[in-house]
């Protein structure tokens, strides 16, 4: 009985190996999109019973246009690069969550500042490109706008 050539042994690996790197990406993307989801944001009891509920109170979640931005739409790049470094950043989230660090009411309101601060400065790195991927502040118009809101787009747009 003949052995395979090494052609075809190379072939037959080449062949698996792109298949197998489809199938990879593929679940690799279906696992990126799934985190993306709202339904994955509130999956755990922290943010479902803490800033879920403040943001169902906004304009962001319920408004005229009925237009609503989900977690994601602010809180992850839409560049993969930057999607990517978002997620890997995420991973101390899920220790977190592991750890028990905001698992309480209690714990959570002691870490607010600190966890808001962080996506103050990560916004101020990237120059709100996750909020201007949705508003551009040459269109809106200001007069219809709340005092805040006009404030402080005014100050974005200097």
């Amino acid at each position: 009985m003949r052995q395979p050539s090494a052609r075809y042994s190379l072939l037959t690996l080449l062949v698996v190996g792109f298949f197998g790197g489809v199938v990879f990406w593929g679940g690799f993307n279906t696992v990126v999109e799934a985190t993306n989801t709202e339904a994955f944001c509130i999956g755990c009891h922290e943010m479902r019973d803490n800033v879920y509920e403040e943001y169902k109170k906004t304009i962001h979640y319920s408004n005229r246009t009925g237009v609503r931005a989900v977690c994601s739409d602010c809180h992850v790049p839409k560049e993969w690069g930057p999607k990517m470094l978002r997620k890997i950043q995420a991973t101390r989230e899920v220790y977190g969550k592991v750890m028990g660090t905001i698992d309480t009411r209690e714990k959570f309101e002691a870490k607010r500042l600190t966890l808001a601060e962080r996506e103050w400065k990560r916004m101020k790195a990237n120059d709100s490109l996750e909020c201007r991927n949705c508003h551009s502040l040459v269109s809106m118009d200001s007069e219809k706008q709340k005092q805040r809101a006009r404030k402080q787009h005014e100050l974005a747009m200097k």
